[in-house]
């Protein structure tokens, strides 16, 4: 495939069935299809509702959504303001043609023109190819700490 320019915008409602194809092709590739249970409509409330709890931006070639990066504000309290990288995901066809780097620099401009402190994400520890994109890109990979959780059932039983 010729590598074509993408272009990176901020995400919009309209993009919220391409998001969850994507967020679906990503589970997909984890392997764990079945754990994906969001809907547009709740895409569409939390993204673009009177509340956001999250921002995307967009990777487009030409007019087709090449990647995204779903981000969201969160709090250090060491750092101060942080943001949070839930997912870059860039199509499979595409990958390798540097459409997740643009993503990941025009995310890195946004930290900084917001003065946050740090620009954080999580990687899946067999997923060797990120974790090489990622440290060729200058990311400290912290192997230090676990990732914790409770689950709505958790929540039920613990309240």
């Amino acid at each position: 495939m010729t590598q074509l320019k993408c272009s990176i915008r901020a995400g919009k409602a309209e993009d919220v069935p391409g998001l969850l194809k994507m967020i679906k092709e990503l589970a997909k590739f984890e392997k764990a299809e079945d754990q994906v249970v969001l809907t547009e409509e709740q895409l569409l409330k939390d993204g673009f509702g009177s509340q956001p709890l999250f921002k995307l931006l967009v990777a487009e070639v030409g007019a087709e959504t090449v990647g995204i990066a779903l981000y969201y504000p969160r709090y250090s309290t060491w750092k101060g303001p942080t943001l949070y990288l839930e997912d870059l995901i860039v199509k499979e066809t595409y990958r390798g043609n540097g459409y997740g780097t643009e993503l990941l620099l025009a995310l890195t401009k946004i930290a900084h023109q917001e003065h946050s402190a740090r620009l954080e994400w999580q990687v899946l520890d067999w997923n060797e190819k990120a974790i090489s994109f990622y440290e060729k890109m200058g990311a400290v990979i912290d192997k230090e700490w676990y990732n914790c959780k409770f689950t709505q059932e958790q929540f039920a039983a613990l309240t």
